[in-house]
């Protein structure tokens, strides 16, 4: 058995992503933010649905067209295929540690 705690980066310059688990139509990752976010007028889009669940730290999240939403450790949502999104901001102490769930049906590399 493994913990998704262990291994945290210390005041990375960088997000850490670690694959959990990767399958036909599936990949779970572990991500650590401490301080990033998208650059500005950068915009994330992905071709298949993103469940994001925060599991300490705090973030926010602008998907395109609806106003920022704020997570707190236990606050989760999907982001559906196609949606131009994007992360304002993640804290760096303590760092933001995100679990996500990418899924689709034959999607290349999921």
């Amino acid at each position: 058995m493994d913990n998704l705690f262990r291994g945290m980066p210390a005041g990375a310059d960088t997000e850490l992503f670690t694959s959990l688990i990767d399958r036909p139509g599936a990949r779970i990752e572990r991500i650590v933010s401490t301080g990033q976010s998208t650059p500005p007028g950068e915009w994330l889009d992905q071709p298949w649905d993103e469940w994001v669940l925060l599991l300490a730290g705090g973030a926010g999240l602008l998907i395109e067209g609806r106003e920022e939403v704020l997570l707190a450790p236990g606050d989760h949502l999907l982001i559906a295929a196609d949606a131009r999104h994007r992360v304002t901001w993640t804290s760096a102490d303590p760092p933001a540690i995100w679990l996500a769930v990418h899924f689709a049906q034959n999607a290349p590399g999921i």
